[in-house]
């Protein structure tokens, strides 16, 4: 359309009386009105330019009777097929249909009455011919269609005339794509308007009106600028086949990433679809791949039992919660000492669940005689051991208390689970337990050591023996504390993003992904092992922080920058998952591995571990430290005061 006529449609738009028609619908009576107007238009036409194929009486009065007759079939067709139901600006191929069944149905009325009338009356004479009941039909069709497309067509453009749509190209060529671009095209007063397709397997074609284009990643910035546009939509399933390489190709030519999920719940009269269509969040980017997990097993694991989970209130606790709820455990008992987020989870639990399925228990897992009675009244089956303390820079000024939480609440936790008979005792650590330059670190490492040896000593009590799993991973996704959230609020606060080091890498995997990795593992461990996770490629903090500003419709370094505060106590630039020394074992799941780690005996490591326990308890810092690099000799701390109690270690073996 031309510019002068957008402005000659536009200066119409505003007038008061279009705005009125604009914004309300057609009545359906005038929709019925004009479609019996259409049939009479139809008629005539036939009677005056094939009067013979209409009407075989060749009088005056049969004229008004063959036209009354027909006027009454496609009146009584209209009102059966609901034709003039539609509201007409939104008419797509099932309104069309509804006038087609109209239109037939009236045929076979009228034709049914012709030949009834032909066999009753002497003379053997029909009304009308078989051809002009065809040929007014087929007008009448046509006519109805051409309307019903004329208005809508002319309602889409007042409507995009009254709201700035933002143009955008679609992500694929396949019928899925070519949906979703027709109906954001058609929808009223809609955000988005499709100009293209951009697809890696089609070239030089259009689908109704809409150029494919090919995928070429050096002419990415060309095709968007040639259709005027700067955003693409995907759907969500199409997110776990891109490449990390062609996210950051679009990023870096200040291409917005937009997402749509569960199209094939969409019908074509949705005229809401456009606000469903959001930005990509990094977690949509970072988590992409599904994990699948034999549920029929974890239900068998977890059905009808007593589930005990600590730091229940947490981010990986809650979400273990939930699952074992979902499949089937008679009752989970709740622990944390957070009082606030434990009532928070036991208000979303309640909405779902009853209150009997659920046991809420205010408690710290440093106390061992109130861990004593709760494990003496439910009788768990089952221990979920996510209690931690686990931020590095914050444990490394108070590494007394990681200490005290990290192992000696472990220690509670696993020997109870021995007193009490417990079948599995499931510890959730951490990637920082590999090499750890950090107390939070060799906290968890002291603790997977002391969980382990328990797996290599007689420790039946009724005749049950208790099987000690320990499932290690790296970052999660939207934790608390996490790098995600915090930058999400930098970014919403227009406030500079501050990562410690351009070069730091880590591990990211969504939190429901983990737990249900951990609930498998827990399935499937037979006492003793430590499960590592696939958790697949490192991811440059810093190039998160980029991709989270380009998502956010900014520019890096000028809408939001990106600020270096050097590591901080604690902090390496790389975490890893295994050891130097350490090898792995495949298990039946292509994401679950077992690590290959020294064993250690029960007998060795007792007094070590409890003496680290009371040093902790008396505030012996540095004997503690001393310690705890003696049992752990890969423990060697970084960017923090502790590593001088190295280079005393050192001096002493030389």
């Amino acid at each position: 359309m031309s510019m002068r006529n957008n402005k000659i449609i536009e200066k119409i738009a505003h007038t008061s009386f279009i705005r009125v028609l604009y914004s309300t619908p057609t009545p359906r009576w005038i929709t019925y009105s004009a479609d019996i107007l259409i049939v009479t238009i139809s008629t005539i036409l036939i009677f005056v330019l094939l009067p013979n194929e209409i009407n075989t009486f060749n009088c005056s009065n049969s004229y008004i009777f063959t036209f009354f007759l027909i006027l009454t079939a496609y009146g009584l067709t209209n009102l059966m097929t609901g034709a003039y139901k539609c509201i007409v600006r939104f008419s797509l191929i099932d309104d069309m249909l509804k006038s087609f069944f109209c239109v037939l149905s009236a045929t076979i009325i009228l034709l049914i009455v012709n030949y009834s009338f032909y066999y009753l009356n002497s003379e053997h004479k029909i009304i009308f011919s078989f051809a002009g009941l065809i040929i007014i039909g087929i007008i009448s069709l046509c006519i109805m269609i051409l309307m019903r497309m004329c208005v809508k067509y002319l309602y889409l453009q007042f409507s995009n005339l009254q709201v700035e749509r933002q143009r955008t190209i679609i992500w694929g060529s396949d019928i899925n794509s070519i949906f979703l671009a027709m109906t954001l095209k058609n929808e009223i007063n809609g955000r988005f308007l499709p100009v293209a397709f951009l697809s890696t397997n089609s070239k030089n074609s259009q689908v109704n009106g809409l150029p494919i284009e090919h995928l070429c990643i050096d002419e990415i910035s060309n095709i968007f600028n040639k259709h005027n546009c700067s955003s693409i939509i995907f759907q969500q399933a199409q997110l776990a086949n891109l490449s990390n390489d062609l996210i950051n190709i679009f990023i870096n030519n200040n291409i917005k990433l937009l997402t749509i999920n569960k199209i094939e719940e969409f019908n074509q009269n949705d005229i809401e679809i456009s606000h469903q269509i959001k930005n990509i969040r990094i977690e949509d980017l970072l988590g992409r791949h599904e994990i699948n997990i034999d549920r029929e097993k974890i239900k068998n694991f977890i059905s009808l039992k007593t589930v005990l989970i600590s730091g229940a209130a947490g981010s990986i606790g809650s979400e273990i919660v939930r699952q074992v709820l979902d499949m089937g455990a008679n009752r989970a008992i709740l622990i944390d000492q957070a009082e606030t987020p434990m009532h928070n989870l036991q208000l979303e639990i309640l909405k779902k669940y009853s209150k009997n399925r659920i046991e809420i228990c205010i408690a710290d897992v440093k106390d061992i005689k109130r861990l004593n009675r709760i494990f003496a009244q439910y009788q768990p089956d089952i221990v979920f051991h996510a209690a931690a303390y686990k931020h590095v820079p914050m444990m490394e000024s108070n590494s007394s208390e990681a200490i005290l939480t990290n192992v000696l609440g472990t220690k509670n936790l696993a020997d109870l689970s021995i007193k009490h008979g417990i079948d599995k005792f499931v510890m959730i650590s951490t990637d920082k337990a590999v090499n750890p330059t950090n107390i939070m670190g060799a906290s968890k490492r002291l603790a997977e050591i002391y969980v382990q040896s328990l797996n290599y000593v007689d420790n039946k009590s009724q005749n049950r023996q208790t099987k000690f799993i320990t499932t290690r991973f790296g970052n999660v996704l939207g934790s608390n504390g996490s790098v995600i959230p915090l930058f999400r609020q930098q970014i919403e606060n227009r406030e500079p993003i501050t990562i410690t080091n351009k070069e730091i890498i880590r591990y990211f995997m969504t939190i429901r992904e983990v737990c249900s990795l951990v609930l498998e593992a827990g399935c499937m461990g037979n006492g003793g092992e430590i499960f590592v996770f696939d958790m697949g490629k490192p991811i440059k903090i810093y190039d998160l922080a980029k991709q989270m500003i380009v998502l956010a419709g900014l520019r890096v370094n000028e809408d939001i920058k990106i600020i270096e505060t050097g590591l901080r106590p604690g902090e390496k630039l790389y975490e890893e998952l295994l050891n130097d020394k350490e090898k792995t074992i495949a298990t039946s799941h292509d994401k679950i591995l077992i690590a290959k780690v020294r064993k250690y005996k029960f007998t060795d490591i007792e007094y070590s571990i409890s003496h680290i326990i009371k040093n902790a308890e008396d505030g012996n810092i540095h004997d503690m430290i001393y310690e705890i690099k003696t049992l752990i000799p890969e423990y060697v701390s970084a960017n923090s005061e502790y590593e001088l109690i190295d280079r005393e270690i050192n001096n002493l073996k030389k």
